[in-house]
């Protein structure tokens, strides 16, 4: 290799692209800044701590999406098995009664038009599922 050809060692040099200081993405002198690795383990962790939070927060809700679910089901089984000789009308509001043999009974009658032992009232929605009011 001849004299001309060489270059100092801080010279940025490729055979191809010639001097290519400029488009790198780096400083290629001794007197460029200094290249310095930011911190991310701080923001790492307090990413971690937010997700954690947030899906801890929807899994908490799913559970009570879920125990909310269970009961309306329960609920709607208990109505459907429930005595009753009428053709519920949807958006009308109907109470559940139980009798002294332990039966369950569904009225039109309200709990305080009579002294029968009261569970809940419940109306029928759209879709005929019934929906918990007291």
């Amino acid at each position: 290799m001849s004299n001309k050809l060489k270059k100092p060692d801080q010279v940025v040099w490729d055979s191809e692209k010639g001097y290519n200081a400029s488009s790198l993405p780096y400083g290629t002198s001794n007197s460029a800044p200094a290249i310095k690795l930011e911190d991310v383990e701080s923001w790492k962790q307090y990413g971690a701590i937010k997700v954690n939070h947030q899906l801890k927060t929807r899994y908490d809700e799913l559970i009570e999406e879920a125990k909310k679910l269970i009961d309306e089901y329960n609920w709607n089984e208990v109505v459907y098995t429930a005595q009753y000789s009428f053709q519920p009308i949807i958006g009308q509001t109907y109470h559940l009664y139980i009798k002294e043999d332990e039966s369950l009974f569904l009225s039109l009658i309200g709990p305080h038009e009579w002294r029968q032992k009261f569970i809940a009232s419940f109306k029928l929605d759209s879709t005929e599922k019934w929906i918990k009011m007291s």
